[in-house]
Order: C-alpha cells, then structure tokens, then sequence
C-alpha cells in the first residue's frame, strides 16, 4: 500500500506494507540512518523519533499508525538541540555514539517541555533510553548544563 509521510519537513510516498514499522521506512526508504535500531521491541530508545513533535519509538510503530509530521536526529534544530549537543561534547557522553540519536532526542524534548529539569525530571524523561557505555551520570549533568545555557 502506498503510505504518504512527512518526514523532516519533507513529503514521502513510499509502497510499503502497513505493518512495516517506521524505524525501517525511515532508514531503508528514506535513507536517513541517523535513527538506530537496538531491541526492536521498545525499551533502549536507540530509534527514538518525534511524531508531531513528542518522542515516539519508531522500532514498534507501524506505518500504518504513523499520523502526523515526523522528525528525525538529521533534522533537529533549535536552541534546545544547540544547547545539548554542546553540553554531551562538553561532557564528553558519547562513547560508542549508538544510543545517541535517542538520548539527545529524549533530552531536547525534555528541555522543550521543562526548562529547569531535576534530578528526577531527567530521570524520567529518559527512562527507556540505554546506554550500553552507562555515561548515565554524564547524560544527567549534559542535560543540566543544557538547561543552564538555555536560561540565558
């Protein structure tokens, strides 16, 4: 079946069946390999996406069940997006670089939503999100720093 998707601002129709899931549209189809496959069934964040804007794990969502715009780790922008990507460099929480494109999208939704995250605020927010490095503590500091420049 022929499925139409915005994607990075971009329209897509792509001849896909329904139940094909998002995660392999988005790296097969489109080409856009930023996004990772991890477990396949939800719970590392590794293919973390936006659908309209809120995170969504693309590894279980079918195409079928995709309704609305689309954003991927290629296309994140905004001072949100600036502010992490300068504090995980900074703190140095890349190791391997897998997990990232989830953590970072994980992380820029959460500053959108809250721009003075505790503790447990990023806790949550990223709960789901593995790092098979376990840069956790860093992750947890980047994303304060991170909040900390968007103040000013």
């Amino acid at each position: 079946m022929v499925h139409t998707l915005k994607v990075n601002g971009q329209t897509h129709s792509l001849d896909i069946d329904d139940d094909t899931p998002l995660l392999w549209a988005i790296r097969d189809n489109l080409g856009l390999t930023g996004t990772k496959f991890g477990c396949g069934v939800a719970q590392c964040g590794a293919c973390t996406v936006y659908m309209n804007g809120k995170p969504l794990r693309s590894c279980v969502t079918p195409i079928s069940a995709v309704d609305g715009e689309i954003t991927t780790i290629e296309a994140i922008a905004g001072k949100e997006a600036d502010a992490v990507q300068t504090a995980w460099t900074a703190r140095d929480v890349p190791q391997c670089g897998y997990c990232q494109s989830g953590q970072v999208m994980s992380a820029v939704a959460l500053l959108k939503e809250n721009r003075k995250p505790t503790d447990r605020d990023i806790d949550l927010a990223m709960n789901g999100n593995i790092c098979r490095c376990a840069t956790y503590v860093r992750i947890r500091a980047a994303i304060h720093d991170a909040a900390k420049a968007l103040e000013v």
